[in-house]
């Protein structure tokens, strides 16, 4: 059951005067100017700023303004994480937000994002777009890797002039978590920090938005519950209900639903590269709707609709623990935070090195569909079980939230992870049928032995009766891991696009858990691909239509039904193939 997370409340700060904001045409070099920030507590404090001039067209239509700060700690700290969207004023007229420095540098020299460019986000669109689905074959665009050099980044000569990291705030994570996940963080712009969790489901409470000022410190959730995420920063204004943050992008996800709080600084840490502000989120204050080049932009007073997510853990068959976890609906960050979540329960079994076996099963529901949409499989090996197994269950969700179908609503996800301090792997090793030749009407049996390590063997033996009608002619009989069986599955659509939603969900379902063999019985017969589905033997004139309209050489491997052999658990690997010739 989500949490009442859908209901927009009506409480929201009272309406203030019209912002006051100084055109970039009208600010000069030599200009003073004051800023507002938290240096402690809850408490809205001034620094004083030195304009030193415009970096003009640094990016697409995008200009900087330089300042030199000063005031509180910032000689001995310089520009601190946590300082990004800090608002900036000359002669009581905001002119922009702290949004870029200069990393090691000895003096607080910051870049101030111009306020006309943060509140040009307003002209965008605020809902996304619907976008085509990615194809099966492009997994790798599901979790896509970073850039090496950030887009805020600035060059200056031999110097960077790089956007502020929003440091962000993980709690209820192993350590193994964060220093795994740390490097692709980083290169997004968010640095991981120990934080203070906000708790459970229950301490999500809807604070009063009129204790927000230009200044204060507010944190971005990801991540609510027994596993939390939060990436701090700091308002830059408020007009009416709408509010302004950070004056550089978060993740650049564009239209997006974050829900926000108000944080408080527990304490700051100097630091010779870069220096950040160590707090703890408190109430929750709205929604973050549009996360851009220049700015993040929201709602006060709202609440962003959140996605349980609920993860048992076993040894042995044996519970060990569960955590409850609410994460962001949001098309690009829910698959990675499933990832990371994942990563951890199964990291803080303490058995991710060595021999390690790991079973998954789970469930992705939807609001507006019936039967929810299986996950999991099986997992074994000496190293790196733990990161594949926490991929692959990610990417199910990333397919289906990549989709382009917004009727497909998030209702809740639901996993059970099965931990084994042993390498628990079953290969294919060798395939018997009981006979060579058939007639339609007979029945063959199939006997697969299965080995693992220490010479652990399993014997597993399936029937099938050649079906009435059957043309003479060579009968295969492959057995083959779920990998392999998936991908002999999606071949036909492994690069195509899903055309509606249930062909999507029924792409999704076509790909096979590691925990069993599959046996497939398929024949050399002519098929084609058609909306994503397999037509098998059309007849001549609908097969010379096809072979005119599609590029893609004719399927000659036409499965004619497929049996599942259980393997117990143990991850199976291999394939092999035999015959039958069915005579008439």
């Amino acid at each position: 059951m989500l949490l009442r997370a859908f209901a927009f409340l009506t409480l929201v700060a009272p309406a203030p005067a019209a912002l006051n904001i100084m055109p970039l045409k009208d600010v000069r070099a030599g200009m003073k100017a004051t800023g507002r920030t938290v240096f402690s507590g809850g408490t809205v404090e001034t620094f004083q700023a030195e304009i030193l001039g415009i970096l003009e067209n640094v990016g697409p239509r995008q200009s900087i303004i330089l300042a030199r700060l000063s005031g509180g700690p910032l000689e001995h700290t310089g520009v601190m994480q946590g300082m990004s969207g800090s608002p900036v004023y000359v002669e009581g007229k905001l002119i922009g937000a702290v949004a870029l420095a200069f990393p090691g540098a000895k003096d607080p020299i910051a870049g101030i994002r111009p306020i006309e460019e943060m509140l040009a986000l307003d002209t965008l669109p605020a809902a996304p777009a619907q976008r085509p689905s990615a194809p099966l074959a492009d997994l790798a665009a599901l979790f896509p890797a970073a850039p090496h050099q950030p887009a805020g980044d600035i060059r200056q000569g031999d110097m960077r002039l790089v956007e502020v990291s929003n440091p962000v705030s993980f709690s209820g994570f192993t350590s193994g978590t964060i220093e795994q996940f740390a490097p692709r963080l980083r290169e997004y712009g968010l640095e991981p920090r120990q934080g203070i969790s906000l708790g459970g489901a229950s301490s999500l409470q809807m604070g009063d938005p009129s204790r927000l000022e230009p200044g204060s410190m507010i944190s971005v959730q990801l991540m609510t519950g027994d596993m939390s995420a939060g990436a701090d920063g700091t308002l830059t204004a408020i007009d009416g209900n709408r509010m302004y943050a950070f004056g550089h992008r978060f993740l650049a996800i564009g239209p997006t639903s974050l829900p926000f709080t108000r944080s408080e600084v527990l304490t700051l840490l100097a630091n010779v590269n870069t220096s950040f502000k160590i707090s703890a989120a408190k109430e929750l204050m709205g929604v973050i709707s549009q996360d851009r080049s220049t700015a993040v932009t929201g709602t006060l007073g709202t609440m962003a609709s959140l996605v349980p997510l609920d993860i048992d853990v076993r040894e042995s068959g044996r519970a060990v623990t569960s955590y409850h976890v609410n994460i962001v609906n949001d098309r690009f960050l829910s698959p990675f935070l499933l990832q990371m979540a994942t990563f951890s329960a199964i990291d803080a079994t303490q058995r991710s090195a060595g021999a390690f076996s790991i079973g998954i099963k789970g469930a992705i529901e939807f609001e507006n569909r019936p039967a929810p949409v299986e996950i999991g499989g099986a997992y074994a090996g000496d190293n790196a079980v733990t990161m594949q197994a926490a991929v692959s269950t990610a990417i199910p969700l990333a397919y289906i939230m990549q989709g382009g179908f917004d009727s497909l609503r998030l209702k809740r996800i639901r996993l059970t992870i099965d931990a084994v301090n042993s390498k628990r792997e079953l290969d294919i090793a060798s395939v018997f049928i009981s006979r060579r030749e058939v007639k339609p009407g007979d029945t063959v049996e199939l006997t697969v032995m299965l080995e693992g390590e220490n010479g652990g063997e399993l014997a597993r033996a399936v029937q099938y009766t050649i079906p009435a009608g059957t043309g003479p002619g060579l009968l295969n009989f492959t057995v083959a891991d779920g990998a392999q069986t998936s991908l002999a599955e999606l071949r036909q659509i492994i690069m195509t696009t899903a055309s509606s939603p249930d062909q999507l969900l029924a792409n999704v379902s076509r790909i096979r858990p590691g925990d069993k063999a599959y046996v497939r019985v398929w024949r050399p017969e002519p098929a084609w691909a058609v909306r994503g589905e397999e037509l098998r033997d059309p007849p001549p004139s609908v097969a010379l239509v096809l072979g005119a309209a599609q590029s893609l050489p004719q399927n000659r491997n036409s499965k004619i039904t497929e049996l599942i052999i259980d393997s117990g658990g143990s991850l199976v690997t291999g394939s092999k193939t035999v015959q039958v010739e069915v005579k008439p």
